[in-house]
């Protein structure tokens, strides 16, 4: 994970280096995805995710589309 400071700061780094840019979350999106994803991790009823049950959870975020995909074909 990268912090940047605006989504013009991320292009400029991504130009740089040549590289596509990627999924972009604001620093309470991954707050809240940290502690959806990891909340029940040290529970002796965890037994992981479904594919459903992470979808759910991205999508509580509003984080939609390919990258956030499991089920999707990779884009190339």
């Amino acid at each position: 994970m990268l912090l940047f400071r605006s989504k013009e700061d991320v292009q400029a780094w991504c130009t740089q280096r040549d590289m596509p840019v990627g999924a972009m979350l604001t620093v309470a999106q991954v707050w809240r995805l940290s502690q959806l994803w990891y909340g029940d991790r040290l529970s002796p009823d965890f037994n992981g995710r479904s594919v459903v049950e992470a979808h759910q959870i991205f999508a509580s975020l509003d984080l939609t589309g390919p990258f956030w995909r499991f089920d999707a074909p990779a884009e190339s």
